[in-house]
């Protein structure tokens, strides 16, 4: 005897039939299973920018390469930076001095590291120093407004109408500086730009929600600027401070070349090259007194300033959405 099936049992069965079930995919051999990406993060697509620009990594092992050649060469090359050796005068290159001496028998490579640590010491504290009071100065007065920043913002002007470089010699000859002096000397004009920039940075940034938000629960004017204002604008402040180290370097170059740079026994690379020029016209090339410290002047302020061109890219928010 035939078995009916039951109502909607055939149905069933057809819809059974027809229905496709959707199996899980998994992940190909040793990859586990598949999870949605997770987004990147500010630092990391920073990075990735700052990775694209080849000529600013090779600046960074440039700059690497010199801080190591003046801090631990003079571990490894060991010569005497403090008493002269007449007998080596304008000596050539040779097996006992790689680049020969100057005019006092003074090791040109010992001179050069010793130079470089100078160069590099005052470039890296005048930055600090500018761009420290330049920022505090500035997301001040921005934040502020009104008739105090109105006040602050025309000190700033009244200090960039001045001739810099004159009032920077000026006070050389005046206080006969030692290398601490000179920082301060090349601070007290450099911190007027960074000033103006992060006040530009600080009129949009006041005007954001978390910043009212703190205004309207009675914040005090320090704690927006320390942590909302200032935190917000190290792009503008970590670019402008690179540049800073470059320029630092370049005036104090300029100072030494004049012979208004840090007094002996210091020296720098811009003294260097100013010894070297009085020998330029002679009829032998001493050539060793020239070229090392006009290309360590050269080489290093380039690597900086291209760091600083690749930093800006990578906090530029545009470039680190694409």
């Amino acid at each position: 005897m035939a078995m009916i099936p039951p109502p909607g049992a055939e149905s069933g069965q057809q819809l059974g039939r027809s229905a496709t079930v959707v199996e899980p995919t998994s992940a190909p051999d040793g990859a586990g299973p598949l999870t949605a990406a997770k987004p990147r993060s500010m630092l990391r697509r920073g990075w990735e920018v700052f990775a694209e620009n080849k000529l600013a990594l090779a600046s960074v092992g440039m700059i690497v390469f010199i801080v190591l050649f003046c801090y631990i060469g003079p571990l490894i090359y060991k010569t005497n930076q403090v008493n002269t050796n007449l007998n080596d005068t304008l000596c050539p290159p040779s097996g006992a001095h790689l680049l020969g001496c100057d005019n006092l028998g003074y090791d040109q490579v010992g001179r050069l590291m010793l130079g470089g640590q100078t160069s590099l010491e005052v470039g890296f504290a005048a930055a600090i120093v500018a761009v420290l009071f330049g920022t505090l100065y500035g997301a001040f007065s921005g934040f502020v407004g009104g008739i105090v920043d109105s006040f602050l913002m025309r000190i700033v002007d009244a200090g960039l109408s001045l001739p810099s470089i004159m009032v920077i010699i000026i006070l050389s000859v005046v206080f006969h500086p030692n290398t601490i002096i000179m920082v301060f000397i090349i601070a007290v004009f450099y911190w007027l730009g960074v000033a103006r920039l992060v006040r530009g940075e600080t009129l949009t940034l006041r005007t954001r929600e978390y910043v009212q938000a703190v205004k309207i629960i009675g914040g005090r004017t320090s704690r927006s600027i320390v942590r909302h204002i200032i935190p917000n604008a190290i792009g503008t402040i970590i670019v402008q401070a690179t540049f800073a180290v470059a320029d630092s370097i370049i005036i104090l170059a300029g100072l030494g070349f004049l012979g208004l740079g840090v007094q002996p026994p210091a020296t720098d690379w811009g003294d260097m090259l100013s010894g070297g020029l009085t020998y330029l016209q002679s009829a032998q090339n001493y050539w060793w007194l020239i070229y090392p410290p006009g290309f360590a002047i050269i080489l290093t302020c380039i690597a900086f300033n291209f760091i600083g061109d690749a930093l800006r890219d990578a906090f530029e928010t545009r470039l680190q959405r694409r």
